[in-house]
C-alpha cells in the first residue's frame, strides 16, 4: 500500500509544474517534526474524522495565502502521513467489510491526497523536483514520530491486542513500512 501511495504521489507530481518556488526562511526539518508531534496528539484526542476535519480546514486558511508558508508545509506533511497510515490500515480490511463500514478503499485516499498536493503545488510552484524531497523529508523526520504516537511501543506486562512486541498492527511492521 505505500507503494500504491508513492506511485500516486509520483503520477500527480509529474503533473505539477517545473518552476522553483520561493526561497522559504523556516526550518523545514523542524516543521515537519513539530508537525508530525502534532498530528499524533490530534488523531489520539479526535481521531481519523477529526484530523480530517481538520486538515480540510488547514488547507482552506492556508491555501489563501499568495505564498507557500510554513503553515501550509504543515498541512500537506499532515495529509501525507495520516493518509499513508489510513490507506495502511484500510488495506488491511476486505472490501466487503470496508464496503459495510463506509471507509473508502486505498486507492481512494491515494489519489485524494494527491489531488490535494497538486492542487497546492501548482499553486505555489513547487516542482517535482522539491515535492519529492518533501515527501522524503516526512518519510524521514515526520512519519517515525507520527508512528511512535499512534502506535506506541508496548511495555512489558501490557496486554497482548494482536499486535507485536512494538506495539505495530499484526504483520510486525507499522503502516508506512518501518519500525
Amino acid at each position: 500500500m505505500a507503494r500504491l501511495i508513492t506511485v500516486v504521489f509520483t503520477v500527480m507530481m509529474a503533473t505539477a509544474p517545473h518552476a522553483s518556488a520561493a526561497k522559504e526562511t523556516w526550518d523545514h526539518i523542524a516543521n515537519v517534526k513539530d508537525a508530525a508531534k502534532r498530528l499524533g496528539e490530534l488523531h489520539r484526542r479526535e481521531g481519523s474524522a477529526g484530523v480530517l476535519k481538520f486538515l480540510d480546514a488547514c488547507y482552506r486558511t492556508q491555501m489563501l495565502a499568495s505564498d507557500f508558508s510554513r503553515g501550509l508545509e504543515s498541512c500537506l506533511a499532515q495529509d501525507y502521513m495520516h493518509s499513508q497510515v489510513l490507506a495502511q490500515i484500510y488495506a488491511r480490511i476486505p472490501q466487503a467489510e470496508r464496503v459495510r463500514m463506509g471507509t473508502p478503499a486505498p486507492e481512494d485516499i491515494a489519489r485524494g491526497m494527491g489531488a490535494r498536493f497538486v492542487a497546492a503545488f501548482t499553486q505555489y510552484k513547487i516542482s517535482v523536483k522539491q515535492a519529492e524531497a518533501f515527501k522524503k523529508m516526512v518519510d524521514k523526520n515526520g512519519m517515525p514520530i507520527f508512528l511512535k504516537s499512534v502506535f506506541p511501543p508496548k511495555k512489558p506486562g501490557d496486554p497482548d491486542d494482536g499486535g507485536d512486541a512494538q506495539g505495530a498492527p499484526q504483520g510486525g511492521t507499522p503502516p508506512g513500512g518501518s519500525k
